[in-house]
């Protein structure tokens, strides 16, 4: 069989010496009907490898459920590629970062209040050995040395930039050795001593990533690894965006200067990324360097193949660079998928949050401190805790003790306050008149949990306490709203004129969109909007929420993404295959109103489908 090997500083594939052009594609950000369009214009760049990450989330979503169909069927994205003729790179590692939630690893083990992550702590291996036990086996077929084209794998991503637990590191090693993984294994690490020594495993091929400074980074690993492939694992060609910030952008001229350099050094590369995809659901990421920055859902990441699959400036570029310095023939590029503007669509329905509540949850669950998500066994999306406080704290000053990530404070119904974990907390006076008690509703946004760096640990929800001044509330009821299954919401006609406030959308004026509060002045409770339209054919489109301010859309049932109007994303990418002929269903959780409506002369909250993208 072929075999794919380290000699001196070349690699080898059946006895011939090898330059790897890959791209990086993540199954689990293209829908499954995609992929062959992504693989195929990756190829007709130049490439000859395709890279993935394997997001153990993805996969193992409850302990012990383990998901390998759909978006998640990565044997069979593995095996379209070996078909189209690519080698294929896999990183497999328990931890990817990938400005993926939590940076790959599964919520459920923050259960376990005490585990320590990605260290040799026997809680965690135990964790990581019943995972790789169901997905190695996977992937042992589809190994080149079993005639597949899986040439490589990767034992731990980026572990110099976290810890330096050699003893975990070889844990991983001997793991996948034991279950079968017999190619080339490597680590991959920032072009830094430091981290190099931290993440390297002896024997193992230690590669760097890097978005720039090519010949210095590789002078680095030369002198870390004095013989071996030169080769950059994730050559960083754009960057993600976070909320309340810039889309990021970068000229092609630097890409092409830098991929020049690594032409002249003979050195293997993996565009980071190729096509970016997107951050379905509630699966981005987050960072955390001096405060908490989410992720966008958009992982455009200003790739050179853009988030709905169209080559850019950039692509072309690389494109002609390597036809001409290695006098490459690429295939033509596939012919362009089809986009298609299918107008406004009226949201005619509506049913208020609080009154679905208990149905989305299946009910409150009592407890004597608002505890976190992970501890009632919820993952993703938003989580509300509820008690009553009486006239004794009037006055007082309401504290939400390490709020992840942002929560609305509701008094009898009315919003009091918002809570960012981003922002300085003061306090949200509380008004309750002599002789009554006051029902307070905290409705948490999970975010993202942190994907990179020290503070990992991200649990979500009210973390610590809620407490006035020093005193702790107690005797609460949460209830956990994941939102993965709608089928429990009861609409009615949403009427315009002469309906209580809380039902009907609200114009806001723009003094409450700024960054620093985002609503915190609507009168408008959080609520879903639902609205068809039908189409005659189906083709990539473009959500514009305009006139909304934060929430959520499904399309046809599958959770799409998150939008806010604090920006920098304007619209969200609807695949075509996400569509149907005929009739098709969209739900909106917007958290503060809609207020578009007041000066649209539309009689009902909308969407606008756009055949344009719009990434700020």
């Amino acid at each position: 069989m072929p075999v794919f090997e380290t000699r001196g500083n070349h690699f080898y594939y059946e006895n011939e010496p090898i330059t790897l052009r890959s791209g990086a594609i993540h199954y689990f950000r293209v829908v499954p009907e995609y992929w062959e369009d992504r693989l195929r214009k990756l190829m007709a760049v130049g490439f000859n490898t395709v890279e993935t990450y394997v997001a153990w989330n993805v996969h193992e979503p409850k302990e012990g459920t383990f998901v390998f169909d759909g978006i998640a069927d990565l044997e069979a994205f593995v095996k379209l590629a070996g078909s189209l003729g690519l080698h294929v790179i896999v990183r497999p590692s328990p931890y990817i970062c990938a400005e993926w939630e939590f940076g790959g690893l599964p919520a459920w083990l923050l259960e376990n209040g005490d585990i320590r992550l990605r260290v040799s702590d026997p809680a965690f291996l135990e964790k990581v050995d019943a995972y790789f036990d169901e997905l190695l086996p996977r992937l042992v077929p589809l190994l080149s040395t079993n005639g597949g084209p899986i040439i490589a794998m990767q034992i731990e991503n980026e572990y110099g930039s976290y810890g330096a637990d050699h003893a975990y590191l070889e844990y991983l090693r001997d793991g996948m050795i034991r279950r079968g993984i017999d190619v080339l294994l490597f680590t991959s690490d920032g072009p830094e001593t430091a981290m190099l020594r931290a993440g390297s495993v002896e024997g193992i091929l230690a590669t760097v990533n890097f978005g720039s400074r090519t010949r210095q980074a590789f002078d680095i690993l030369r002198k870390h690894q004095p013989e071996g492939p030169l080769m950059v694992m994730e050559f960083w060609d754009g960057w993600f965006d976070r909320w309340l910030a810039p889309h990021n952008t970068r000229p092609s001229s630097e890409i092409v200067t830098e991929l020049e350099q690594m032409l002249e050094l003979e050195a293997s590369f993996n565009f980071y990324m190729f096509h970016g995809g997107t951050n379905f659901g509630f699966m981005n990421g987050a960072n955390h360097v001096n405060y908490y920055e989410p992720t966008v859902n958009s992982y455009d990441y200003n790739a050179i193949l853009s988030e709905d699959g169209e080559p850019t400036e950039t692509y072309f570029a690389v494109r002609k660079l390597l036809s001409e310095r290695l006098g490459l023939t690429p295939p033509e590029l596939p012919a362009p998928l089809p986009k298609k503007a299918y107008g406004r669509v009226e949201l005619t329905q509506s049913t208020p949050l609080f009154e679905s509540a208990d149905a989305l949850s299946g009910g409150a669950i009592r407890s004597v401190c608002p505890e976190p998500m992970e501890k009632v066994g919820q993952a993703y999306g938003f989580i509300m805790y509820t008690t009553t406080v009486g006239d004794e704290h009037n006055g007082g000053n309401l504290i939400l003790q390490e709020v992840r990530d942002r929560a609305l404070v509701f008094a009898d119904g009315q919003q009091i306050g918002l809570v960012n974990r981003w922002e300085p907390q003061p306090g949200i006076k509380l008004n309750v008149p002599t002789g009554t008690r006051v029902r307070l509703d905290i409705l948490v946004e999970n975010m993202g949990r942190i994907n990179y760096g020290p503070l990992m640990r991200d649990r979500k929800g009210i973390t610590e306490g809620i407490r006035v001044g020093n005193q702790f509330l107690h005797d609460w009821e949460i209830r956990p709203l994941p939102l993965s299954d709608l089928s429990s919401l009861e609409f009615a006609p949403l009427l315009q004129e002469g309906q209580p406030a809380e039902h009907r959308s609200k114009a806001r004026t723009g003094d409450e969109y700024s960054a620093e509060g985002w609503g915190e002045t609507s009168d408008a409770q959080p609520a879903f909007y639902r609205g068809t339209f039908n189409a005659d054919d189906t083709a990539d489109t473009f959500i514009r929420t305009d006139g909304w301010a934060k929430g959520v859309v499904w399309i046809n049932g599958f959770l799409l993404s998150r939008y806010w109007q604090a920006g920098p994303t304007k619209t969200l990418y609807v695949p075509a295959p996400l569509l149907r002929v005929g009739e098709n269903e969209i739900i909106v959780f917007e958290l503060h109103g809609f207020g578009g409506a007041a000066d649209s002369g539309t009689p009902a909250p909308f969407v606008e489908l756009t055949d344009v993208p719009d990434l700020g």
